[in-house]
């Protein structure tokens, strides 16, 4: 299988900081955000990538990545010459992907879970695709999953009145047919070629299957809030301690729970101790 980071956009939501970088680009507490789904994919043992990219900004890509070779990983890369939907952006993998399965990810997604066995499952089935799914607060404000026993019935985007709380991420697992099914597709009112019409078709295909998430899935790209967050999100899990080769630092990742360990114990202490300082004054 293939791996396929989609990081293209003009990242409005996050000017002035797009102004002169590409959002991907951005910090997201102690990485580009670029290294998390390098990192997904990774680590379910996905190591040749495809980063499609808009023109602005698509040499600050290579200038951080180059080949590849320094995280452990063969890097390729396309340009968006404009903004045309995530799934004409997908369409320009099709050489790549060399009629291979792929893994998409957006590339201002994060994901605390390891994907692993669900990619390893997905090798393993003949044809079709397969989503993520995270239950969200919010989901008004993305696609959802309307779920009937085990299947998806249908992916509505952003419904008045969702049919679960079920919102589909930003991974997305296709078998090589899916290039075919962008070429049938007709614009949205939006003028883009929409990714919720690609998944609708293995729908009514009877093809797609999903993964609920367990861990955080952050969007670093939503909002200057969401940008907030997700580095939150990233400071109090093992993606903290990734390094810039992709590889988990044991040592760092010791260190820093021996601290909180330490801290703790100060805390208690420091308990103790005002409690004594208070029976002192009390006497």
């Amino acid at each position: 299988m293939r791996g396929i980071i989609l990081a293209g956009g003009t990242g409005s939501r996050l000017y002035p900081l797009t102004r002169v970088t590409n959002k991907h680009l951005l910090p997201v507490y102690n990485k580009p955000m670029i290294f998390y789904p390098l990192y997904a994919l990774k680590s379910a043992g996905i190591t040749n990538v495809l980063i499609v990219s808009g023109k602005g900004h698509s040499g600050s890509f290579l200038e951080l990545l180059g080949s590849g070779a320094n995280v452990g990983m063969k890097i390729s890369y396309e340009v968006q010459e404009e903004a045309g939907g995530i799934a004409q952006a997908l369409s320009l993998a099709e050489d790549f992907a060399n009629n291979e399965k792929v893994v998409v990810i957006l590339g201002d997604n994060i994901f605390e879970d390891d994907i692993k066995s669900a990619v390893d499952e997905f090798k393993a089935t003949p044809r079709g695709a397969r989503v993520f799914l995270k239950e969200v607060k919010n989901p008004q404000a993305y696609g959802v999953a309307d779920i009937q026993g085990e299947n998806i019935k249908n992916i509505i985007e952003k419904p008045k009145n969702p049919p679960s709380s079920l919102a589909v991420t930003g991974c997305y697992m296709y078998d090589p047919q899916v290039f075919d099914i962008i070429k049938g597709l007709k614009p949205s009112h939006r003028g883009e070629l929409e990714i919720t019409d690609v998944n609708n078709f293995y729908i009514e295909q009877g093809t797609l299957k999903y993964s609920v998430l367990d861990g955080f899935w952050g969007d670093g790209g939503e909002s200057f809030d969401s940008l907030m967050e997700a580095g939150r999100l990233i400071q109090n899990s093992h993606l903290a301690h990734v390094d810039e080769h992709l590889c988990v630092n044991e040592n760092e990742k010791a260190e820093n729970q021996n601290s909180k360990i330490d801290r703790g114990h100060q805390s208690i202490k420091d308990l103790f101790t005002s409690s004594e300082v208070s029976v002192d004054k009390v006497q």
